[in-house]
C-alpha cells in the first residue's frame, strides 16, 4: 500500500498554489445559509448531542432511501447504512469481503486501490475506456471472481460514462453467476444532460451503492451511505460499530433538517450542475488554447478532465511545477504497476478562471523545458 499522492499533494499546498489536484467542490457554491438555519435548529435540542444509533438516524435514512425510490429503485430505510464519507463504507465492504478477489477498473481510484490492499482482496484490472468497461472481459472475468468494484458515473480518474448497454450487460453477468458489484456513485447527481440508471437497480440484492454528500453539498459533513440488501446491511452494521460507533450525530441531523424542504437540494443539484457545467467548458477551452498537446474527451459530468501530454512522463513534470506553485495529479497513480504515464487528471471544479489560465500556462511553460 502506498500513501495517496493527492492527500500528500493537498498537505503541501498553500493559499498561493493553484490546485487542479484533489476532488474538490467549489466552496463558494456550498448552501451555507441553508446548512446554517438547519444547524441553529439542530443546537435546539440536547438530545442531538448525545450518541445515535449505529446504521444512521432513521430520518435522514428514509430521505436517502426517498432518492431512490423516486427513480424506481425500490430502497427502505433497512436497506441504508449512514457511514462517515464514502469511503468508510468502502472500507467497510472491503472488511466484509477482505481475503477474496476483486475486479476493478484500470485506470482505478487509488483510494479504493489502497483499502482493498489493506484488506487483502486480490485485484484483478480490466482496461477502461470513456463509455465504460470491456464488458466482455468483465464476464470472462467475473464468472470466477464474482466480485467487482466500479465507479461507472464520472469515473475517477477518467471521467468516463458507463453506456445504458454496458450498464445492462454488467447486470446480465452479476444475474447469471451470482456474487456482488460495488457501486461506487459520490458523482452520479454531477451530470451535464441527464441520470444515468445505476447498475445497482438492476441488481439490488446482488450490489452495494456507495451514496455522498461530499460532492454534492459539502465534504466537511463527512456522511456518505451504502444502499444494500437488508440482512447484509445489518452485518455491515456490526463491523461499522467496531470503527467508530456511529457517524457524526449533528452532521446528521444537519443534513435530515436541511433536506425536509425537498426544492432545497433540488434546487441547489440544479445550481450545482449549471456551474459546473460552465467550469468545465471554460476550462477545457483554456486547455485547447494553453495547453494544445494535452489529448483529452469533453466530460459529461463530474469534475475531471483526464488525457495524455504524449511524450513526457507526468510525474517528473507534476514535480517540477510543484516547485512553481502548480499541481495536478499524473496518471501513473491510477494503476496498480505504478507505470510512466503521459496522461494527467485534472480537477476543473475549484479553481476560479484567471487561476485556470495561469496554472494551465505554468504547466506548458514548464513541459516545453523537459522536451
Amino acid at each position: 500500500m502506498k500513501r495517496s499522492f493527492i492527500r500528500e499533494i493537498l498537505e503541501s499546498i498553500d493559499n498561493e498554489t493553484i490546485s487542479f489536484a484533489g476532488g474538490l467542490p467549489d466552496e463558494n457554491l456550498f448552501p451555507i445559509q441553508d446548512l446554517q438555519k438547519a444547524a441553529s435548529k439542530v443546537f435546539e435540542n440536547p438530545k442531538n448531542l448525545q450518541y445515535a444509533i449505529s446504521n444512521g438516524i432513521v430520518p435522514l435514512r428514509e430521505k436517502i432511501a426517498n432518492f431512490y425510490n423516486k427513480e424506481r429503485f425500490f430502497t427502505k430505510p433497512e436497506n441504508i447504512l449512514v457511514t462517515t464519507g464514502s469511503q468508510q463504507g468502502l472500507f467497510i465492504i472491503a472488511k466484509y469481503f477482505q481475503n477474496k478477489q476483486i475486479i476493478i477498473e484500470e485506470p482505478s481510484y487509488l483510494g479504493a486501490v489502497n483499502i482493498f490492499k489493506m484488506n487483502n482482496l486480490g485485484m484483478q484490472p480490466i482496461y477502461l475506456d470513456h463509455g465504460g468497461i470491456d464488458t466482455q472481459k468483465f464476464d470472462e472475468v467475473y464468472q470466477k471472481i464474482k466480485l467487482a468494484y466500479l465507479i461507472p458515473d464520472f469515473q475517477n480518474p477518467k471521467g468516463s460514462l458507463y453506456s445504458d448497454s454496458k450498464r445492462k450487460d454488467i447486470a446480465n453477468s452479476v444475474l447469471k453467476y451470482g456474487g456482488y458489484i460495488i457501486e461506487d456513485a459520490p458523482y452520479s447527481e454531477l451530470y451535464f444532460d441527464q441520470k444515468s440508471q445505476s447498475i445497482s437497480s438492476y441488481i439490488p440484492d446482488n450490489s452495494f451503492h456507495l451514496g455522498s454528500f461530499s460532492k454534492t453539498l459539502s465534504p466537511s459533513l463527512r456522511i456518505g451511505w451504502i444502499r444494500a440488501n437488508e440482512e447484509i446491511i445489518k452485518q455491515l452494521t456490526m463491523i461499522k460499530e467496531t470503527i467508530d460507533l456511529h457517524s457524526s450525530g449533528i452532521s446528521q441531523y444537519i443534513l435530515d433538517i436541511y433536506l425536509d424542504d425537498n426544492s432545497l437540494f433540488e434546487n441547489h443539484l440544479d445550481q450545482l450542475r449549471k456551474a459546473y457545467k460552465e467550469k468545465m467548458e471554460m476550462f477545457t477551452s483554456a486547455l485547447k488554447q494553453e495547453l494544445q498537446e494535452f489529448d483529452f474527451v469533453m466530460p459529461k459530468g463530474g469534475m475531471f478532465v483526464f488525457g495524455s501530454l504524449k511524450g513526457f512522463d507526468t510525474m517528473e513534470l507534476v514535480r517540477k511545477c510543484m516547485k512553481e506553485k502548480v499541481v495536478f495529479v499524473p496518471g501513473n497513480q491510477f494503476f496498480l504497476d505504478g507505470r510512466i504515464s503521459d496522461e494527467i487528471r485534472f480537477n476543473y471544479t475549484y479553481s476560479t478562471k484567471e487561476q485556470v489560465s495561469k496554472g494551465l500556462r505554468t504547466i506548458a511553460d514548464i513541459s516545453r523545458t523537459l522536451k
